[in-house]
């Protein structure tokens, strides 16, 4: 999950800083932000703190328990290092969703997933996209099976 969420935070970024310059509304920013708390994406942005900082650990501390009690020391130091990066995150992922939909529709999606089914999309998002991924290799897998029995089939047919 931690490599997905920064896969997702750098496409994010990187999305933001490649697009066109164009400025959402300071109601069109309220309105993208709203959603992106709603949709879980700042808990998610929060979550990444511990995630960096656990893999920096072994790097920093080479495993040597004096630096470990330095390090674990200034862990709470860190987090106002991280605030910068985290309302960044925020404010990129608002602005895409900004600059994607009107602010109507901000507040209609964000209704949505304010609503019971919309909380269970949510929550069920990740394990329904890999059992519809699962579904699709395992079909591809037969259907690729079935087109190389009946294309052989079908050459040898022409081959005499």
């Amino acid at each position: 999950m931690s490599r997905r969420l920064l896969i997702i935070c750098s496409i994010l970024l990187f999305s933001t800083c490649v697009a066109p310059a164009q400025t959402p509304s300071a109601e069109a920013m309220t309105a993208a932000r709203s959603l992106v708390t709603t949709l879980g994406l700042s808990d998610q942005y929060k979550a990444l703190l511990p995630v960096i900082l656990l893999g920096l650990k072994p790097v920093l501390t080479q495993e040597r328990p004096e630096m470990e009690r330095a390090f674990d020391a200034l862990l709470p130091k860190m987090a106002e290092v991280y605030a910068p990066y985290y309302t960044a995150m925020v404010d990129a992922a608002a602005a895409v969703y900004a600059n994607t939909f009107t602010v109507d529709e901000l507040r209609d999606i964000e209704v949505f997933y304010s609503r019971p089914a919309g909380k269970k999309l949510l929550e069920k998002s990740q394990v329904i996209a890999q059992q519809s991924t699962q579904v699709g290799q395992e079909t591809g897998r037969k259907a690729t099976e079935a087109l190389r029995a009946r294309l052989t089939e079908l050459l040898r047919q022409t081959a005499h």
